[in-house]
């Protein structure tokens, strides 16, 4: 903890609001650890179960989490907006920064020519009881799932993936339920999870998708919803293989206390066949995103399921936010529809696809075995994240460490390729072996 911030209060609502202040104003960064339950009691001259309580109350809020023998600490991104200050800091001047997980902006569509053709068209102003989903983006929509294999009758959208993810888990778990989620896994999804009062159950991942033996532990350990990713699982690269999502399908067959969520993020970019989990419970739903292959900006996901699921999303959204934009649904069709954009997004799956195996070949000539089946994310297994992370940014590279992913998972770097040139490759790959193995010390000069 910060040796300038002190923490005050006597009563556990005074005290979790002095923690919260310190992580709103920057007092108390990410990582940061807080004293123990009994040290801060006795500081502050209150019980220890006063204390206890406090830290419950931020750990139920996502703020806080308890890292066992290391003790308390703030979480990597808690759910409350911190001063700018207080932002992750950039790289250092002339580093090249792979930690940031988005797709390169030379090879996402322009927007400017669908803009300026929607701005000519002599569109109905959209009034609050006309707004829902488009009926001509649900029917392009419809297909384009279909042709995957994804069963696609009841549909609706939300503001993106982790959107939809949240207003999910919300319809159907309440604070304390079990979440099986993937670890190592999405970083925001952990982070949502916590915030939701939620308690997550780890699933092992390998590069054909989450273990089955780690599903059914989870389910016997009570989770109430699974979350997989399809492809181009954040941070590893997974893609659910075709035999793994059978054996996943025999698992999950015909329950019904469980939601199934599905997150096709990368969708179009992916290079891998969709195996798909849909309709494997009687609870489910298949969400796919259109931020990575057509811009991070387009904040737009199509949510397929069963429709008691739909309906709950839907109707929740209708006495919230009401509806996603119309004008952003048709910029999405419109994208959708324009050969021109279907090829540029085609040839950016193809790049990153090259860029992402470039990498593992170089890696594996160092000795190296990294995993990237798909998408646009490469995850090195390390001894140490930490040293390898800073041994990086010494040499100009930075990367973003495991610890935001893992709940149980070994050590490793979360590495993106979408800023690589086939250059960058093999300069990059001699640094991640000199970081993981750097030479002996020779000592003292004699």
């Amino acid at each position: 903890m910060s040796a300038h911030y002190q923490l005050t209060g006597t009563t556990a609502v005074e005290i979790s609001a002095s923690i919260e202040s310190g992580i709103r104003t920057g007092a108390l960064s990410p990582g940061a650890a807080l004293p123990p339950v009994r040290a801060l009691a006795a500081e502050l001259g209150v019980s220890p179960a006063t204390v206890a309580r406090a830290y419950q109350e931020l750990r139920q809020r996502g703020l806080l989490a308890t890292a066992g023998r290391h003790g308390t600490r703030v979480r990597p991104r808690p759910p409350v907006a911190a001063r700018r200050s207080a932002l992750r800091p950039p790289p250092l001047p002339g580093a090249r920064d792979l930690s940031r997980g988005e797709p390169d902006p030379r090879l996402l569509p322009p927007l400017g020519p669908h803009l300026a053709a929607l701005a000519t068209e002599n569109a109905p102003s959209v009034g609050y009881s006309d707004a829902g989903v488009l009926p001509e983006l649900a029917e392009v929509a419809r297909a384009r799932l279909r042709a995957d294999g994804v069963p696609a009758g009841e549909l609706t959208l939300t503001g993106g993936a982790l959107d939809g993810i949240e207003r999910l888990l919300g319809a159907h778990l309440r604070p304390g339920d079990a979440v099986a989620v993937e670890d190592p896994g999405w970083a925001n999804l952990l982070d949502l999870v916590a915030a939701l009062g939620l308690r997550p159950i780890g699933v092992p991942v390998d590069d054909e998708g989450p273990l089955v033996a780690g599903v059914a532990a989870a389910l016997a350990a009570g989770a109430r919803a699974l979350i997989v990713t399809s492809r181009a699982q954040n941070p590893t690269g997974a893609a659910v293989s075709a035999a793994r999502a059978e054996a996943l399908r025999a698992l999950l067959a015909g329950r019904r206390d469980l939601l199934l969520i599905e997150d096709d993020h990368a969708a179009e970019l992916a290079r891998v066949p969709l195996h798909p989990l849909a309709g494997a419970t009687a609870s489910w739903a298949f969400l796919r995103s259109v931020s990575k292959p057509f811009g991070p900006d387009l904040r737009l996901a199509v949510l397929v399921g069963d429709e008691t699921t739909v309906a709950r999303v839907s109707g929740r959204t209708r006495v919230g936010a009401g509806w996603v934009s119309t004008v952003l649904q048709r910029l999405v069709l419109a994208l959708w529809r324009d050969p021109a954009v279907t090829e540029l997004v085609q040839r950016a799956a193809q790049s990153y696809e090259q860029r992402r195996e470039g990498l593992l070949a170089a890696l594996a000539e160092h000795g190296l075995t990294a995993h990237g089946r798909s998408g646009i994310n490469v995850w090195l297994p390390v001894a140490d994240e930490t040293s390898t992370v800073t041994a990086l940014r010494d040499a100009g590279w930075a990367v973003a460490p495991g610890a935001l992913y893992r709940i149980a998972a070994p050590p490793a770097l979360r590495i993106t390729v979408s800023s690589l040139d086939t250059a960058d490759l093999a300069p990059l790959a001699a640094a991640l072996a000199q970081a993981e193995n750097p030479p002996p010390s020779q000592g003292f000069p004699t």
